[in-house]
C-alpha cells in the first residue's frame, strides 16, 4: 500500500505527521494560489469535479483563476471521503462543522487546523492498526485535548464529526482493499474460461 497524504496524491512524508498541510502551504503561498491543473494534480480530481463543487456551493468561489488555502482545504477534505459517502452527506458534515461556506464566524475549528487533526489521527490509526470504534474515539480525544482550547468552539460537536470523517476515510480504504482483490479474482477466473 502507498502512503497518501488524505485528500491528496501526495506520498506520506514523516514532515507530514504532525502538520500536513504544511506540505501544501508553501506552494499556495508561493503562488498566490493554485491553478485549477495543479489543483487537479494535487487532488487527483477532474477539473471539471471541482468547478461542480464551488457552482454547488461546497466549495467558497475562485477570486480570478487561483484557489486559495480555504477552498484549497475544503476540497481536499471532500475528497478524503468520497468514496465512502454520498457528496451531500460530506456536505451535511461539513455545514455541522463550519455552517455556511463563504462565513468563518460560525466556524467551531478552522479547516487548517481541522484537516491537520484528521490526518494525524488517520496516521496513528494506521501506524498503530487501530480502527475499532473506541480506538478511533480515543485517538480523537487525545488529539482533541493536545489543541488549544480557544482553537475548538464545540468539542463534542467536533468529536463526533471527526469520527465521521476519520471512518469514512478508512471505509474508502477499505472499498478500494476490496476491490483490488475482487479484481484479481475475476482475472483468474477469466483465465480459467
Amino acid at each position: 500500500m502507498k502512503r497518501i497524504i488524505p485528500g491528496t496524491t501526495i506520498g506520506f512524508t514523516e514532515q507530514a505527521r504532525n502538520s500536513a498541510f504544511s506540505l501544501i502551504s508553501p506552494v499556495l503561498e508561493a503562488t498566490g494560489g493554485l491553478t485549477l491543473s495543479q489543483l487537479s494534480k494535487l487532488t487527483g480530481l477532474e477539473g471539471s469535479t471541482i468547478q461542480n463543487w464551488i457552482k454547488r456551493g461546497w466549495v467558497s468561489s475562485t477570486k480570478g483563476k487561483r484557489y486559495s488555502e480555504k477552498q484549497v482545504l475544503r476540497i481536499l477534505l471532500i475528497n478524503m471521503m468520497r468514496s465512502a459517502m454520498k457528496l451531500e452527506n460530506i456536505v451535511n458534515l461539513m455545514t455541522y462543522i463550519n455552517g455556511d461556506v463563504e462565513d468563518t464566524s460560525d466556524d467551531i475549528i478552522e479547516d487548517i487546523l481541522l484537516y491537520d487533526i484528521l490526518c494525524r489521527i488517520i496516521f496513528a490509526a494506521e501506524d498503530k492498526g487501530i480502527f475499532a470504534p473506541e480506538g478511533v474515539r480515543g485517538l480523537i480525544r487525545r488529539e482533541l485535548k493536545s489543541c488549544d482550547s480557544s482553537a475548538v468552539a464545540d468539542e463534542a460537536k467536533l468529536s463526533k464529526a471527526m469520527y465521521v470523517m476519520v471512518m469514512a476515510y478508512r471505509s474508502a480504504y477499505l472499498r478500494s482493499e476490496t476491490d483490488k482483490g475482487l479484481a484479481e479474482i475475476l482475472a483468474e477466473l477469466k483465465q480459467q474460461d
